[in-house]
């Protein structure tokens, strides 16, 4: 099904696969007749003829790259446009499209949800952007639409920025990095490796994108094999697929920790372009004569059987019929799984909180909740094949429930024409407006316990909307939208598409776009400066944050030795995404859900750094300081308040994976946050919010901790490590006999990068005053 090459490979033709190696040129020469070196293959990628037109360094192995559009959602764009006005922002320097998907429902907070709408409707006048009213579209159904171009790169504040299938460069990534292209900076990295994946043959009845994607997401993940790549999608199978098809493959590309997404474009996705009335934006991309891969992903889509990623990440993948077939191991396996993710939590018997043995019944797995949703599960054809497989049935009057999202209100309104939302509702289906809510916690939180099969994107502990601290507990299974509706048809016993016997149909997809013409407020690029900013109560500035320091005093405030943790739970979603827009609101939840101590712990020791910024002496703010103080000086009598700031770090083995949201630093940051230690950072857009929040990225070697939780760590002269480019910095733990010393490093940093960090955060950096 899936086969990950272990060294690179040539791509001769578009068709035939060499391995790289001593005889591989001699091979491609055979072959094609010509001599080709690697460095030359290399540049015959789709990902570097993109990368290359959009590079503006000179210097392709040092990219600074200009996108051709942005685009951020309401639980982002608030905090990305107030960063930069307090830059000098006057105008939006590109197309920049502000959807309203994430807190669509204005239920939760009081007025401050439509207050943020208001305040993005006021913006997109005022700098000349494009503003999508709630229940519209979510986020990336209407950049498909809309917004992707062949060739073109977009910059989007989520995670799920994908539209490659589309033949568009697209890259998730933190608020700051917008905010970098809104102010016309770049956007700097190394020029990534590309890693092709390599389609053949053609889906059998029933299986759907999403199994495609969760089957390649359980064989690269874990090795981590194209984290921080750029998947390029080629291969004879790709013309196999509707455009529909790829797309909901291409979405999920983020859960591989891929960079970003590419797909070699054909007749197919030409025609996506005209139903939406965009030929012009429609080019043919396809690779070289020759082009050199850094791994190759083969990939048999006729051997692709319908998937279920169990609790609690995309990763945790097994075919359908392999469950039911291993049901009762699968499900200890899970749970013991579970215990880990969820810090062993137990319920008030003493048994463990997370529990899915018991969902068994007379031998079959029964599930709660079904839900269709969002920028993967809630596109047209996914939707028409679910309402083609609950023709006729009943989803039953007990506990099971079923909701489906359309992605965007065009795509709902052909549902409707065309009878499919008539025979997903007379099911006892419920059909909901385009809305991401289901994805983060903000809609059909399942009842406690509850087991939820999700067409959507993520499936983390407590994503889903239960509280764990509250001793709340339900979780979700990734399955692809065809094999949810098999199950639903069979009332909630977990059922995999391929069993239904009945017709797919096809299903022709008319846009119509006066929907949009009559909704979406578009500037088409023109500013009116003389619009007010419309300020809700709950919209507040971001804080003052003052310039590294000469030295710092830390205390680590949380310990977490998870062999992965997700932005949720650094800053988790739901509910608590509606104080996005106010910093200090937010950051009371930081880390919530996985420490519920950190946010006192980090406030304690930042009483030292506002007693310090305010010209008082910081020993008296916190007791014991002065012995940890008086301790240092032994060998640093230099050390005083004026050269030394105090502030808190946490460690954690590999953190960041999942969300781009910017408040996973950010929140630490206001809470006087300095620094992350870890082992590595699992995404390149988590350490990138670091370092924009004037952060400091600590590496340290896998292995025994020389501190542990609450012990104060010293940084000597760690404004002249960064300014010098140290490799290796020497730190301290501070101990009651003296200093420890131990080393760590901060990996590559731009030289822009080490500027935000010496001048605090992003903010500072760019300052106007």
């Amino acid at each position: 099904m899936i086969e990950l090459m272990q060294s690179g490979a040539y791509l001769v033709g578009g068709r035939e696969i060499i391995a790289d190696g001593p005889d591989a040129e001699q091979a491609i020469l055979s072959k094609t007749g010509k001599k080709v070196t690697k460095e030359e293959a290399a540049r015959q990628t789709i990902c570097y003829g993109i990368l290359e037109n959009h590079n503006t360094s000179g210097n392709m192995e040092k990219l600074k790259i200009r996108f051709d559009k942005l685009t951020s959602h309401d639980i982002t764009f608030v905090g990305i446009i107030q960063t930069a006005r307090a830059s000098g922002l006057q105008k939006f320097p590109m197309p920049y499209v502000l959807t309203n998907c994430h807190n669509s429902l204005c239920a939760v907070g009081g007025t401050i949800n439509e207050d943020d709408h208001m305040f993005g409707l006021s913006c997109a006048k005022k700098y000349g952007g494009v503003y999508v009213p709630p229940h519209q579209a979510v986020i990336h159904q209407y950049a498909r639409e809309m917004l992707a171009a062949g060739g073109q790169m977009i910059l989007g504040s989520d995670s799920h920025t994908r539209y490659g299938a589309l033949g568009t460069m697209a890259v998730g990534e933190g608020g700051p990095e917008l905010v970098k292209q809104l102010l016309n900076q770049t956007y700097d990295i190394n020029r990534p490796q590309v890693v092709g994946v390599y389609l053949t043959g053609a889906p059998v009845k029933g299986v759907g994108p999403q199994d495609v994607a969760l089957a390649i997401i359980g064989a690269v993940f874990r090795q981590g094999y194209v984290k921080n790549k750029v998947m390029e999608f080629v291969g004879p199978g790709v013309a196999s697929l509707s455009a529909d098809f790829r797309i909901g493959i291409d979405v999920m590309t983020t859960e591989t920790t891929c960079l970003s997404s590419i797909w070699e474009t054909d007749r197919e996705i030409e025609e996506f372009y005209e139903i939406h009335g965009r030929r012009e934006d429609y080019k043919h991309l396809a690779p070289g004569e020759t082009a050199y891969y850094d791994g190759m992903i083969r990939v048999d889509l006729s051997r692709v059987r319908p998937m279920i990623a169990m609790p609690f990440h995309p990763s945790n993948t097994y075919t359908i019929e392999e469950l039911n077939a291993n049901l009762m191991d699968i499900l200890d396996e899970t749970e013991k799984r579970g215990e880990v993710s969820l810090d062993g939590a137990k319920g008030p018997d003493g048994a463990p909180l997370f529990r899915l043995k018991d969902k068994v019944k007379n031998g079959k797995f029964m599930v709660d909740q079904g839900i269709i949703a969002g920028c993967a599960g809630g596109g047209f054809e996914n939707i028409c094949a679910a309402a083609d497989i609950l023709k006729g049935a009943s989803i039953g009057f007990d506990g099971f429930t079923l909701s489906v999202y359309p992605a965007s209100m065009p795509v709902y309104m052909e549902l409707v024409k065309n009878g499919c939302a008539a025979a997903i509702m007379e099911t006892g289906a419920v059909m909901k407006t385009a809305f991401c809510g289901p994805c983060f916690g903000a809609g059909d939180t399942p009842a406690n316990n509850a087991f939820s099969i999700r067409h959507s994107t993520r499936n983390f502990p407590n994503r889903e909307g239960s509280k764990l601290q509250n001793g709340q507990i339900s979780s979700v299974a990734l399955m692809d939208a065809r094999s949810i509706a098999a199950t639903a048809a069979n009332q909630g016993i977990l059922t995999p598409a391929t069993d239904f016997d009945g017709e797919i149909g096809k299903y022709k997809y008319h846009f119509d776009s006066r929907i949009y013409a009559n909704r979406v407020f578009d500037s088409k690029g023109v500013a009116d400066p003389d619009v007010e900013i419309q300020l809700g109560p709950n919209i507040k500035d971001w804080p003052e944050m003052g310039a590294l320091p000469e030295n710092l005093v830390l205390q680590v405030v949380s310990e977490i030795h998870d062999p992965v943790t997700t932005t949720d739970e650094l800053i988790p979603s739901g509910e608590t995404s509606s104080y996005r827009s106010n910093p200090m609101g937010l950051a009371e939840f930081a880390l919530s859900r996985k420490d519920p101590a950190y946010v006192g712990r980090a406030k304690e020791i930042q009483k030292a750094e506002k007693s310090r910024m305010a010209g008082e002496n910081p020993c008296q703010a916190i007791p014991g300081l002065k012995e940890i103080i008086d301790t240092i000086r032994q060998d640093y009598p230099e050390v005083h308040r004026t050269n030394t700031g105090f502030g808190s770090t946490i460690f954690a083995v590999k953190p960041g994976d999942g969300s781009a949201r910017e408040q996973a630093a950010s929140c630490q940051k206001v809470l006087g946050g300095w620094a992350n230690i870890a082992n590595e950072y699992a995404t390149k857009r988590y350490r990138s919010n670091l370092i924009n929040w004037g952060m400091l990225p600590f590496l340290i070697g896998e292995g025994k901790l020389p501190f542990k939780n609450l012990d104060y760590l010293f940084f000597p002269d760690i404004r002249k490590a960064v300014e010098e480019k140290a490799d290796t910095i020497t730190a301290y733990v501070v101990e009651k006999s003296g200093l420890e010393p131990f080393e760590l490093g901060l990996g590559e940093l731009t030289d822009e990068e080490r500027q935000i960090i010496l001048k605090g955060c992003l903010i500072n950096y760019n300052r106007v005053d």
